[in-house]
């Protein structure tokens, strides 16, 4: 686990959410996601090398590639994917984003039960 993965997981904590950690969301697959929310069906990736310079996994041809095989399966399976950068992870955007996300989740689940 990286600091910025420690970062956001005790950020998630602190407003009572409970991620798990290298969440393997895909059956028959290896791909592992950084966090998800198992209720909300919620996946989070942690993209922490986005402005570092030189040839890394993620952002060769090949690990863009095997990014987005991973992101498109996870939605076919039902999934939201949601995907954080450093800065928004240490600005608080990412957080926020997250609150918005669950208090759209939630309002959705109500307006759906009072049909």
């Amino acid at each position: 686990m990286s600091a910025l993965e420690d970062e956001l997981y005790f950020q998630m904590q602190a407003i009572g959410l409970q991620p798990v950690r290298e969440y393997p969301a895909i059956l028959g697959r290896k791909f592992r996601f950084d966090f998800a929310l198992e209720e909300p069906m919620i996946l989070i990736e942690v993209q922490g090398g986005t402005w570092s310079t030189g040839k890394m996994a993620h952002n060769s041809g090949t690990g863009i590639r095997r990014d987005c095989v991973k992101l498109n399966l996870a939605q076919l399976a039902g999934w939201k994917v949601l995907q954080f950068t450093s800065d928004m992870i240490r600005d608080g955007e990412a957080l926020a984003t997250l609150e918005k996300f669950m208090e759209r989740d939630t309002c959705s689940a109500n307006s759906d039960t009072t049909h």
